[in-house]
């Protein structure tokens, strides 16, 4: 085989090698999606806390604790897997007396997005969330949805 056939069936081999590598990668996933609202600056939670069970769609159940304090949002789980801190978080309150919120926050150190999405009657919550990682050759997302009872606000949910 002369020099230019061998280069022309290596190249052959590469691309379709490529091609198959390629149309194995997973597309981008959207962020999970927040109601349309008439959203501003959250205060309504500051000060409070709440423990939650939630159920995955990985078939998995998690417990969390979620804080809210000085107008951020702080998961205490998602805080085991990366430093994200306490986020913004917005509201809007119904007629009801129901807050609705809403709070993302990104991981610093790694390509983790977390969006929530809730509503506080009284002193329970309800949550709908979506952990999304993002890297160059795929997305994985894990979405759950739970709530729980409010719990005492530990300092730190105070003082942010």
């Amino acid at each position: 085989m002369t020099p230019i056939a061998q280069a022309a069936a290596i190249a052959v081999v590469t691309l379709g090698t490529g091609a198959a590598t390629v149309s194995v990668m997973n597309g981008d996933i959207p962020d999970m999606a927040v109601p349309e609202a008439e959203w501003s600056a959250g205060h309504e939670l500051d000060g409070r806390a709440f423990h939650i069970e939630a159920m995955l769609d990985n078939g998995q159940t998690d417990v969390d604790e979620l804080r809210f304090a000085d107008g951020g949002f702080i998961s205490m789980g998602c805080e085991e897997y990366c430093d994200f801190g306490y986020s913004d978080y917005r509201t809007w309150v119904d007629a009801d007396g129901v807050i609705h919120f809403t709070a993302t926050a990104d991981c610093p150190t790694a390509p983790h997005r977390t969006v929530w999405h809730g509503q506080v009657a009284g002193d329970e919550i309800t949550v709908e969330m979506s952990w999304t990682t993002r890297r160059w050759y795929w997305t994985h997302q894990i979405n759950g949805a739970g709530g729980g009872p409010e719990i005492a606000a530990p300092d730190s949910a105070v003082s942010g």
